[in-house]
Formats: structure tokens, C-alpha cells, sequence
């Protein structure tokens, strides 16, 4: 699968079988390919790629595409930020080729099949031409096809006509020639998404205190809240990113319930994700680059505090929310939301507290904008306050087959009904034509030792079922 230089020099290369290759060279030291380790170290290297710029792209197995546009001059030139690559690169023990190209397509050709260069826009044809037809993107059988056409390099390619070469090879071929020879550009699909507000601190030295960390974090959120304000939005996912000397990032994000710009607030959850983190930050060598990126954003209003100071209330539970969020982790802190539907148990269902849209807030979210139904305060609880995930069988005697029960036993203890109100029908949901659901008659029972419970029959005598069911759904307080 690959050799080093050294096996190169003896005559070995990729694709040799290992009895050949023992054969040529007795003291050969072969290991398996990890595919997965190689795959978490390029990884690794995409995620120091983004000290350069936030478009970073993986490119096959071995390789990374940076679209280095509007970034190359904060490292003095794109020759300054390839030799800043390659060096960062060689202390790591790496070997690498980079090439630096109009188009993604030119700069893949020539960091793979030549020792690798700075094209200047307009010179990708005779920068391509001498290579070998398979740099511009193809299969082996079809190089092997040019090949034995006589069409060899790159440049044989591009003067050939093209309309019978996309009838003899397909119409792929050309499009691959047109992108290598940059007569078509096309934009690059970034491993991690662009975010809306980006900023960034150098260091000539690095650092590695907590303490510095934190300082800079929150300079970097007052640095994003100026940006954020000129926009009229606020931040409701932070991520920071820290980059380290030899390679290593290491990123905290913190979420917040409404848009904010406030520093404070966000350094809290910063300090609470440290605190939790269960792989503290080892600052190694230390930090050179600390990134600050607000992964969301959204309209941003400031809250007209009220008489009643109902806002005050509403902002110190998002700040709760946000606080143990971030302390147990999002799922771990949920809230009920209500559903329009009359079935009991289908009438609310859980979602992370964190992603139910505020009434401050104008997020679009798939979440329907019901209320609670409020009983007046004299009147009895029309539902339990503990509701049974799943209705529980009960044994139930009735005077009649369609009235209350008189005595029922639920896990063998007999209760004797002193006080019965009901029966409240709940039919099935006629859209959903594959329900089994069968028609409901509840009732709010009292037994004579005061416990009062929440039973219902299911199904209707005669019409729907001969012998109809008795459940208990929920208990009353």
C-alpha cells in the first residue's frame, strides 16, 4: 500500500506483493495498514489546516485542499504561508508536496504528480501540460486507454479535439481537462461549515495559562459582539478554538438559549465546559493562535424589562437552562412540549430545553406554538399529575356494561369506588388509518380510603369490542 523512501531507492513501490518484495529486499520490515489511524491523523491535519483559513477540504486519503483566498496575506504572501506549512509540517515528521493554484483541480494535479509549485492565474496550461494524463482525474483503465492512443501527458490531451474524445471516453474526461487546465473553477465543500462571525488572536509567544486563555476568550467575545451589534444580531452557539505549537486543536463550544452579546454570561459557560471537560486542556508547548467562532446567530432585541418583572424571571431560567446544559451536557436537561392531539399519552412529548425557541428569540424550528390548557382554580384536575407511560390493566366490576366500575383490583389490592365522575370520550384519531386504537370512556374514581385514580374502558361494548378493557392511565395527588 505505501513504501518509504528508502524502499523506494531499492526498487520497491506500492502495489507489489510482499513475497516479491522479500524477495528483492530480505530485511524488509513490513506492519499492517490502520486504515482508522490514518484517517484520525488526517483529520488531525485538516484541523491544523484551519489555522490558515476556515475552508479546509479532505481530498482522497492523503490529502488536504485549503481555499486560501483572502487569507494568504496575513501570513506575508502565499509563498510565506506554503513555507509556514511545510515547515510546521517537517517538525511533525512529515513529508509532504503542496501546490498553490487558481483552481482546486490544478493545484491537485500538480501536488501529486509533480515536485509541486505557485501557478500564477492564466498559467495552469503549460503549468499541467507535461503531466501524465492521469494527473487531471481518471481511472487506470482509462489512462491506460489515452496511453495507448498515443496521448501520454496532459498537454496531448488539451490539444486533441474534445468532442470525440467525451464520444470515445465520456463526457467526464473533458470536464476533469477543463478544471485542470482552470478554464472551469468550482468552489471546494469545507469539512466544517463557514461560520457567520469569525475572530481570531495571534501570539508572537505562546501562551499557556488558564488564565491567559480565558483573558483572551473573553477579549475575543467583546471583538465578536462589536461585529455582531452592527448587524443586529446576537450569538447563540460560540465555539472556541485552540490552536496549539505542534499541531493540535482543541475546541470548546458553548450554547445559549437566547442571542446574546454580553461577555460575562459566555465566560460562565466557558469556565463551567472547562471545569467539566473529562480530558482537562494540556496546553503542551502552548497556544499560538486562539480562534473565536460564532457558530449561530440570531435576531437580536433588547428586552423591555417589565413592571411585574416577568423578563427578569424569563432571562435568569435561560441562563439556568444554559448553565446546566453546559454542566450535564444538553440532552441531560429537557422540558415537555405540548402537541395538538387529544390522546393522553401523545399530548406532550421531550425535547433538550436548550433548542425550544424563546419568545425573544425568531428562530425557525419545526416546534408548534401551543399553551397549556389552565382549569380554574376551583375546578377539579381534569388529567393526573402522574401519567403511566403505558396504561396498566386492571380487574373492574361494573353495575352496567357502559358505566363506572364499582370495585377494581390493580397489582392485588382491591379498591372499593366511594365517588366516580365521568365517563369523558376519547375517540381515536381518524387520520391515522393504521391506529389501533380503540374508543375511550374515562373516569375520575375516588376509593374509600381517599386515593383517587384516572381508569377508562377501552373499546365500545358491541360495536367496536365484545369484551372491553379496564386500564388505569394516571393517579390524581
Amino acid at each position: 500500500m505505501a513504501v518509504s523512501p528508502q524502499a523506494v531507492a531499492l526498487g520497491l513501490s506500492p502495489g507489489m506483493t510482499l513475497a516479491d518484495a522479500r524477495a528483492r529486499v530480505p530485511e524488509l520490515t513490513a506492519m499492517d495498514m490502520d486504515r482508522p489511524a490514518d484517517d484520525a491523523w488526517l483529520e488531525r491535519m485538516a484541523d491544523f489546516c484551519d489555522r490558515y483559513t476556515p475552508l479546509v477540504a479532505l481530498d482522497r486519503a492523503d490529502g488536504v485542499i485549503l481555499d486560501i483566498t483572502g487569507c494568504a496575506h496575513l501570513f506575508g504572501g502565499e509563498a510565506e504561508l506554503r513555507n509556514d506549512v511545510h515547515e510546521r509540517c517537517t517538525k511533525a515528521g512529515m513529508e509532504m508536496v503542496s501546490a498553490i493554484a487558481a483552481t482546486p483541480d490544478t493545484a491537485r494535479a500538480l501536488a501529486r504528480f509533480s515536485g509541486g509549485a505557485i501557478v500564477q492565474r492564466g498559467q495552469e496550461p503549460s503549468a499541467v501540460a507535461a503531466l501524465p494524463v492521469g494527473a487531471i482525474g481518471m481511472s487506470n483503465e482509462t489512462a491506460l486507454a489515452l496511453n495507448r492512443a498515443g496521448l501520454v501527458t496532459v498537454g496531448d490531451l488539451a490539444a486533441r479535439p474534445r468532442a470525440p474524445l467525451a464520444a470515445r471516453f465520456g463526457a467526464d474526461i473533458i470536464t476533469n481537462l477543463s478544471r485542470a487546465l482552470g478554464e472551469e473553477d468550482i468552489a471546494i465543500t469545507p469539512r466544517r461549515p463557514l461560520p457567520p462571525c469569525t475572530v481570531e488572536r495571534r501570539f508572537a509567544e505562546p501562551i499557556g495559562r488558564e488564565d491567559d486563555v480565558l483573558a483572551t476568550i473573553e477579549h475575543l467575545i467583546e471583538e465578536a459582539a462589536k461585529r455582531l451589534e452592527k448587524r443586529g444580531q446576537g450569538g447563540t452557539s460560540f465555539e472556541a478554538s485552540l490552536f496549539r505549537t505542534d499541531g493540535a486543536v482543541r475546541r470548546l463550544t458553548v450554547e445559549t438559549s437566547l442571542p446574546t452579546r454580553k461577555s460575562a454570561p459566555l465566560m460562565r459557560l466557558f469556565r463551567e465546559r472547562i471545569d467539566t471537560l473529562a480530558d482537562p486542556l494540556d496546553p503542551g508547548f502552548g497556544y499560538d493562535l486562539l480562534r473565536l467562532s460564532v457558530q449561530a446567530s440570531a435576531p437580536f432585541a433588547q428586552a423591555q424589562t417589565s413592571l411585574d418583572s416577568h423578563d427578569m424571571e424569563d432571562e435568569a431560567m435561560s441562563a439556568l437552562i444554559d448553565t446546566l446544559s453546559t454542566r450535564l451536557g444538553k440532552e441531560a436537561v429537557q422540558r415537555f412540549v405540548s402537541v395538538q392531539t387529544h390522546i393522553p399519552e401523545r399530548a406532550a412529548y421531550q425535547m433538550p430545553a436548550k433548542e425550544y425557541p424563546s419568545k425573544q428569540t425568531t428562530q425557525a424550528v419545526d416546534i408548534p406554538d401551543l399553551h397549556w390548557a389552565r382549569p380554574d382554580a376551583d375546578d377539579p384536575p381534569l388529567r393526573p399529575i402522574h401519567l403511566f407511560q403505558h396504561p396498566q390493566r386492571i380487574e373492574a366490576l361494573a353495575q352496567i356494561p357502559d358505566g363506572p366500575p364499582l370495585k377494581f383490583r390493580w397489582r392485588r389490592v382491591l379498591h372499593e369506588v366511594a365517588r366516580a365522575e365521568g365517563p369523558e370520550r376519547i375517540a381515536p384519531e381518524w387520520w391515522r388509518t393504521d391506529d389501533a386504537f380503540l374508543t375511550r370512556d374515562y373516569y375520575r374514581l375516588e376509593d374509600s380510603q381517599g386515593r383517587r385514580f384516572w381508569v377508562f374502558r377501552e373499546g365500545l361494548y358491541a360495536e367496536e369490542t365484545q369484551q372491553p378493557g379496564w386500564f388505569v392511565h394516571g393517579l390524581f395527588a
